[in-house]
């Protein structure tokens, strides 16, 4: 029997331009982003602004990184991705300055549907802010926000909004700790003193 033109099963997800897009991606991807020697990070900055993206300078993307849809990619002034890691982006997805992706993070931005019958996809923004660090195997699901200098631990999984300088981790990602970074505290000792003299 044949499938009717309106089974919600056989919608698509994405539009014929997005997957043609996509189709000549993955071509420039295997054939000139793959290959490339892990210190060529410019080079790949160029391919991925090619295709669309807004990068910053000095951004370390890795040649065994996976960007799904360069055009919804925004990096900041040295956004690192590390190799293996996927950043899943049929929305836009943004890391901030010095943000750091690292070793098989998966960036999530989207999911389906499931009470839908057509299990239509679900495409969400995620947002990563500057000096935030996704540490390896964690993962970051769609519509979240991690906040400025947050840190999502080792295979934790962000199901919600993560708050600024605060370590996170777990399934789902709990709060830990404050982050304290060394450096931060003694400039604000020594212009406290020097405020007092």
């Amino acid at each position: 029997m044949r499938a009717s033109n309106s089974d919600p099963y056989l919608a698509p997800s994405f539009t014929v331009r997005n997957r043609l897009m996509r189709l000549a991606w993955g071509i420039a991807y295997t054939l000139l982003f793959r290959p490339s020697p892990r210190p060529m990070h410019a080079w790949r900055s160029f391919l991925l602004r090619c295709f669309g993206a807004k990068m910053g300078p000095s951004c370390h993307i890795y040649p065994g990184a996976r960007i799904w849809a360069p055009w919804n990619f925004y990096c900041g002034y040295q956004a690192t991705v590390a190799d293996g890691a996927t950043v899943y982006n049929p929305k836009p997805i943004r890391l901030g300055t010095h943000t750091i992706v690292s070793q098989e993070a998966y960036l999530c931005g989207a999911t389906h549907d499931y009470e839908d019958p057509g299990f239509p996809l679900v495409a969400s923004e995620i947002s990563i802010g500057s000096h935030a660090w996704v540490c390896a195997r964690a993962t970051v699901q769609p519509g979240v926000s991690i906040g400025e200098g947050a840190v999502l631990a080792l295979g934790s999984v962000a199901t919600r909004n993560l708050d600024a300088w605060t370590v996170y981790a777990g399934v789902p990602a709990r709060r830990i700790k404050s982050r304290t970074v060394r450096g931060k505290e003694d400039e604000a000792a020594a212009s406290g003193v020097s405020s007092a003299r």
